[in-house]
């Protein structure tokens, strides 16, 4: 089941009436669109999911819900003992000095029972306290390291559509409104049920009008609460939504510093960051008037039902119908009461921040990869890394919104082979390369590697074997080194020198002041982009895979460098399958094949000689690049 089913047993009659409801109470949201988002079967799922995410900790749970008990059952002997304690006093000002000595004696007694239970409470809140704090931030834990690996297995498809911006707005404050519930919500029910119910029982068995009297304020606490929880549940969904947005605008702002300052757009930018910001803000303060409005008619309702208590029960203390120890039983129960029905509206707020919180996050908890292994999958054992295409088809997306790619593509490149790829933009040439890791899967055909189709193995033993160097690099904030041996964290540097040499960076690498403990910031910023490819392609070498792809990975390399880095990789590969995708003919012409891709087709294929020899596409670039042509329209 996913976090947006919405199956339930009630009646569908049911719904649609409280569907009504809710579009009524909407009220400043004036959203139709929001109130038809509203899952109204979803907080008893979502709450029932995280909870089930903390009994993962039972012996914790276990001992949070009986020091809640404990310190419950505690709160509810007070008001007993306290008018227990009246009625002594009261006993002891009319007593004689006779009866003045044991009427003392026992009223000092139920003095040291009802400091005693005070104390034993306030032990038993301060446990319960600290197991809900520590249960809550398990829970946090384990969503966030589960909430990281789904992100990690989802494949790029998933990626593609998703912004990393909303991304991180779910994994920080959706995670951190999911664990909240657990810290300020949990405990709080428990308490607030256990007084209600004990409490109440024993208000009624002493006197069932004076105990009417006395609750006559949940009815109406009840309604205000479940009004505004759906208007709150409206409120946070909405607010989330506009953080995903914040967050984006931040993200993209930050990345593309340059660009912004390049085209002098700092005020636009902070025109769109304003309206972003300015949304929240009306979503923010519009769920603190519904928190604001429903406290004060909450606390209206219980200070009326208080001030009835106190009326009825001093007119039936004066006629006789009930000591001034049994009124001072029913205010002191509504005084302990009084904290916990503050509270109502926070467990209604956290309750409601945790649904649509929680929603978002099993959102992306619940997504199943396109991509992913068979049950039981083996590792890949290669024996020669022969790389083999199959009439590959390949289209992005589905039905009507399916986009063609790839289609009816053969080929074969054995170790110590190498085949070049070249096309205009858009013709697929980097759809293929993605194909070969299963970044993607194939839509027809198969690859296959040794004979095995790749669909067969696990993943990781397959990306061991398929070394990717893509055009656009991604250095991490660290060390040269720690970036060259991202694939093999524990290499010595002596093991990454014969990398980086190859890849004809190692001199540059070694004038640095920390050599290989440079670190390189956000993005490998202080690279040069030609520094950047090369230092890709280092990185690509130090696991030694069988299978070398090459996105386009000297584009923004100089054509000498380029030559040398080539000439050495010559030999560095001698061994492998190689396969290289490049715009510049000069680093195809030592392929021993090249196929030329166009509108997801091959429409030429052979070695350089022989398709400058076809009179095509590769003719017509080649002379363009060489500066002696031109290319067809």
């Amino acid at each position: 089941m996913t976090a947006t089913d919405t199956t339930s047993d009630l009646p569908a009659a049911a719904f649609d009436w409280i569907n009504l409801w809710v579009k009524r109470l909407q009220g400043p949201l004036g959203d139709v669109r929001a109130a038809q988002a509203i899952d109204l079967v979803s907080m008893p799922r979502i709450l029932g999911r995280i909870l089930a995410i903390a009994a993962h900790h039972p012996r914790a749970l276990v001992l949070a819900v009986g020091a809640t008990l404990g310190s419950t059952l505690f709160s509810i002997a007070m008001p007993r003992l306290l008018g227990h304690a009246v009625d002594q006093a009261h006993i002891l000002l009319k007593a004689g000095a006779a009866n003045a000595k044991d009427a003392g004696t026992a009223l000092a007694v139920t003095a040291a029972l009802l400091i005693g239970a005070a104390a034993l409470r306030g032990l038993l809140q301060m446990v319960s306290g600290f197991q809900g704090e520590w249960i809550a931030q398990k829970v946090s834990y384990e969503l966030r390291l589960a909430f990281f690996d789904k992100l990690q297995r989802l494949d790029f498809g998933f990626h593609d559509r998703a912004h990393s911006g909303d991304l991180i707005t779910r994994g920080m404050l959706d995670l951190e409104g999911t664990r909240a519930f657990i810290e300020n919500g949990l405990q709080r029910i428990v308490a607030l049920t256990l007084l209600l119910t004990f409490g109440s029982s024993m208000l009624i068995a002493s006197d069932p009008l004076m105990a009417a009297l006395a609750l006559s304020f949940v009815p109406f606490v009840v309604w205000r609460a479940t009004r505004s929880g759906l208007l709150l549940r409206l409120t946070w969904t909405r607010l989330q939504e506009q953080m995903s947005l914040l967050t984006r605008a931040m993200e993209e702002n930050l990345q593309g510093m340059r660009v912004v300052r390049a085209f002098s757009a700092r005020a636009f930018e902070l025109v769109k960051f304003d309206h972003a910001g300015d949304a929240a803000l009306r979503y923010a303060n519009h769920r603190i008037f519904l928190r604001s409005g429903s406290i004060s008619l909450m606390n209206a309702a219980f200070h009326l039902s208080m001030a009835a208590v106190l009326w009825v029960g001093g007119h039936r203390v004066q006629q006789g119908l009930m000591t001034i120890g049994q009124l001072t039983e029913f205010l002191s129960f509504m005084m302990i009461l009084q904290l916990p029905v503050r509270q109502i509206n926070m467990i209604v707020n956290t309750s409601a921040r945790a649904t649509s919180s929680g929603v978002r996050l099993f959102h992306i908890l619940d997504q199943e990869p396109t991509v992913r292994e068979k049950p039981g999958a083996p590792d890949l054992q290669p024996v020669r890394g022969v790389l083999r295409f199959t009439d590959v088809h390949f289209s992005y997306g589905k039905g009507a919104e399916a986009r063609t790619d790839l289609a009816g593509i053969s080929f074969e490149v054995a170790p110590g082979r190498t085949l070049g790829i070249v096309g205009p933009p858009g013709a697929g040439k980097s759809t293929l390369a993605h194909l070969i890791p299963r970044y993607y899967d194939v839509s027809g055909g198969a690859i296959t590697i040794d004979g095995i189709d790749i669909r067969d193995v696990t993943l990781d033993s397959l990306r061991r074997v398929v070394g990717m160097v893509h055009q656009d690099v991604f250095l991490f904030d660290d060390t040269v080194a720690a970036n060259v041996a991202y694939a093999e964290p524990d290499a010595e540097e002596a093991r990454l020198i014969p990398a980086t040499t190859t890849a004809q960076i190692h001199d540059y690498l070694a004038s640095l002041p920390q050599t290989y403990q440079t670190r390189i910031g956000e993005r490998g910023v202080m690279l040069s982009g030609g520094q950047r490819q090369r230092l890709s392609i280092a990185r690509s070498i130090v696991p030694d895979p069988l299978i070398l792809v090459f996105d386009d990975a000297t584009s923004a390399v100089d054509a000498g460098t380029e030559h040398r880095l080539r000439q050495a990789l010559l030999e560095a590969t001698r061994t492998k399958a190689v396969l290289i995708i490049s715009h510049r003919l000069s680093s195809l012409r030592h392929a021993d094949e090249i196929i030329v891709l166009d509108r997801s087709r091959v429409i030429e294929r052979g070695n350089h000689n022989a398709l400058l020899a076809l009179g095509g596409y590769y003719h017509e670039l080649y002379h363009l690049q060489s500066g002696s042509g031109g290319v067809r329209a």
